[in-house]
């Protein structure tokens, strides 16, 4: 969270399995109750309303303002901001973005939507805030990830951008952007998700929870059968082949440009992809994406204010 004047900028990195904020991170699913529900942790109340954040997995949609768990994650979003920085009541400027090939034609509903109440009373997880939402900006994902680290990207380079639901693809030419060259293909790492239960099913006939298939995905094992991992594991390197098939397909060429991988799905190609390690980078910090949406916000902050 920045602070400009007399508002606050907060980043929200609406992805379709995680949200994050500069200082959170918790799944991207929403379950309403009209009443409250017993031993719920990550709890929101709004609207008369109770919704329980983080508990399942939300189904993919092609737009973000299609029905109200992305406004409703927002909130849950500024108030994991506020209550890491000790605050209940100030105003916000949300800072967030779109997958790149998105930004264009969306831009404008997804700002509509974030700013849809000037001032909105919730309680997260038992606090109660007021925030007055004083305006939106809505960025590019991936590219904003990179934004404080541009000057390393001379030459020619490809980013990666893989989340849960999307993968983006940009290509960066002597720290600008090819604006021709920038993708967006629904073939994020519930692809490989989807991919390893189906492989578990047609071996042993059973599957486990997604979650014991999550820690093999992030962390090459888990506590179960090594049959078990293998499969896993087997799925997981046939996905992470089909992303660098993916990436020629847009024309990678390892032998010419440097490969940055960002998003979660970096560590499927860590772990399992075949690839130069001297040509690839991965960016690890899963926060990236939030704090160069509030970078880009501050910037274009500043500049308004010195035009006015």
């Amino acid at each position: 969270m920045r602070q400009f004047k007399d508002m606050h900028i907060i980043g929200i990195d609406h992805g379709y399995g995680n949200l994050k904020t500069v200082s959170g991170i918790f799944s991207a699913s929403v379950l309403p109750f009209d009443q409250e529900p017993i031993h719920a942790q990550d709890l929101l109340v709004y609207g008369g309303k109770y919704y329980v954040i983080g508990s399942g997995h939300r189904e993919f949609t092609p737009d973000k303002v299609s029905n109200s768990d992305h406004y409703i994650l927002t909130l849950a979003g500024i108030g994991q901001e506020l209550w890491a920085h000790r605050m209940t009541n100030t105003r916000v400027y949300i800072a967030a973005g779109l997958p790149l090939t998105w930004v264009e034609s969306q831009r404008e509903r997804f700002r509509a939507y974030l700013l849809q109440n000037g001032h909105v009373d919730f309680t997260w997880r038992g606090i109660a805030y007021h925030v007055e939402i004083v305006g939106a900006s809505v960025y590019a994902q991936g590219f904003s990830a990179i934004v404080p680290m541009l000057r390393q990207f001379k030459g020619v380079n490809m980013l990666c951008d893989i989340g849960n639901g999307t993968m983006n693809i940009m290509t960066i030419q002597d720290r600008r952007a090819v604006m021709d060259q920038c993708f967006t293909e629904k073939y994020g790492t519930y692809q490989c998700m989807l991919r390893a239960r189906e492989a578990l099913t047609q071996r042993f006939g059973r599957t486990v929870p997604d979650a014991v298939i999550d820690e093999v995905l992030r962390n090459g094992d888990a506590d179960i059968g090594r049959d078990y991992v293998d499969t896993i594991r087997e799925a997981a390197a046939g996905y992470a082949a089909d992303i660098m098939r993916k990436l020629r397909e847009h024309e990678y060429d390892p032998q010419t440009m440097r490969l940055w991988i960002v998003g979660g799905g970096g560590c499927l190609l860590r772990h399992f992809g075949t690839y130069d390690r001297d040509r690839v980078n991965f960016i690890d910090n899963i926060h990236a994406n939030a704090e160069g949406y509030e970078l880009l916000a501050e910037r274009r902050l500043k500049r308004e204010g010195a035009a006015g």
